[in-house]
């Protein structure tokens, strides 16, 4: 099966995660159900390749080992990991992709919604002229993000198999609730045995990264004191005021839309709240650990300033750590940017890498003991209505998949 086709098949399948499953800091691992569905479609899948000790397990974790060819059992053991969730800030259900033959590099209508993919906001998109784009239709996000790299993955083992290409033992895994923070958080590394791997999670096929944000999530949750109007002088606390008060303490050039780079923030991502009650919830995000920690303590000084000024226990925050900058274990690993970068060599594009303004299930697995850098699929515009890719790109990045196996297998 071609690599578009897998990837038009695995987005027909609505795996939208979901962040109001969290409840003081634990996640139901799969936050939604619905992403067994797809799970199931890939343990199939990886069986009928012939794959051994392919299990999808309890918590919608999808694992499968390619066994090394004849006389490369001793070769490092490499893995490829993607996620089967997408983002829960747009919708995931009912996608219906564009599909745009010979791409003329201008803006692309999205025919349902009437909004237009723009150049002058994603300039990259002059780049892919002349291939076959793949697009939404302006109501749902796409799936790109990440059933392009589950795509791509399952694509290489099938070339791989029917080739014949040499290889060591080559281990898969496809993760749920990636895009809620939590994809690694049961990902046992016990049972799938690589020395080293990469998740397909990027843009630019030509990618290679291995610096990622610090990242934590707060939670302000605020307790008012509600009393008729008429008689709240010197006894009312209005919840919701005391939220905006936060919010208008943090520095306003610190958020997502003034920032890049390696330039971190705060970011607002909702609230509620009324006079009795109210919430913020931000996620917090630097590449520098100092500034990333002088961060989460700004958020604590809030805390005590509101509860100094309102009384005790008006304000009570909640800060969870998410994943730390992966750079601190790569540099310990360096063959593995080493060889990302010869594969994408040698497919003949220029191998780039630029610091992740996110974070990837291989930040966490790096951390927990699997060096992890992360790869492109080729899409762009993730988490909304802009979401695109060209079939070339998820080829290209098919290709250098089995250029790091073949690496792998000759010189390791």
């Amino acid at each position: 099966m071609h690599v578009e086709q897998r990837f038009l098949k695995y987005v027909s399948y609505w795996t939208t995660s979901d962040q109001g499953n969290i409840t003081n800091g634990t996640v139901r691992i799969p936050s939604t159900d619905r992403q067994f569905e797809l799970g199931k479609v890939l343990e199939t899948e990886l069986k009928d390749l012939g794959l051994e000790k392919v299990v999808l397990t309890d918590h919608c974790y999808v694992y499968g080992l390619l066994p090394a060819t004849p006389g490369h059992e001793d070769k490092k053991v490499v893995g490829f990991i993607s996620h089967m969730d997408t983002s829960p800030d747009f919708s995931g259900e009912m996608v219906k992709p564009q599909i745009i033959q010979n791409y003329d590099g201008e803006d692309v209508l999205l025919r349902e919604s009437g909004e237009y993919l723009k150049v002058s906001d994603f300039p990259s998109l002059k780049d892919l002229k002349g291939r076959t784009l793949i697009t939404t239709d302006g109501t749902t996000l796409l799936g790109a993000d990440d059933k392009a790299g589950i795509a791509e993955i399952m694509t290489a083992l099938e070339e791989i198999i029917t080739s014949g290409q040499p290889h060591g033992d080559i281990w898969v895994g496809f993760t749920p609730d990636e895009e809620v923070g939590c994809g690694a958080d049961l990902f046992d590394l016990n049972y799938f045995k690589a020395d080293f791997a990469y998740t397909l999670d990027g843009a630019y096929e030509g990618e290679v990264a291995y610096e990622n944000f610090n990242a934590a999530s707060a939670r302000f949750s605020i307790k008012g004191v509600n009393v008729h109007p008429g008689e709240a002088k010197d006894i009312m606390v209005n919840a919701a005021l005391v939220a905006c008060e936060i919010q208008s303490l943090l520095p306003p050039e610190e958020t997502p839309a003034h920032t890049e780079g390696r330039e971190g923030f705060y970011h607002l991502t909702d609230m509620h709240g009324d006079v009795a009650s109210a919430s913020l919830s931000y996620i917090v995000r630097d590449h520098d650990k100092t500034i990333f920690e002088a961060r989460l303590k700004k958020l604590r000084t809030l805390e005590d300033e509101m509860n100094e000024k309102y009384g005790a226990g008006t304000v009570y925050l909640t800060i969870t750590d998410s994943y730390s900058n992966m750079l601190e274990i790569i540099e310990k690993h360096p063959y593995t940017v080493e060889i990302a970068k010869k594969a994408i060599s040698n497919v003949g594009l220029e191998p780039i890498s630029c610091p992740v303004r996110g974070g990837t299930d291989g930040a966490r697995l790096s951390f927990m003991g699997l060096p992890c850098p992360n790869l492109g699929t080729g899409g762009y515009g993730f988490h909304g209505p802009y979401e695109h890719i060209t079939i070339e790109g998820m080829k290209t990045a098919t290709q250098v998949i089995r250029e790091i196996v073949k690496i792998t297998a000759e010189e390791l």
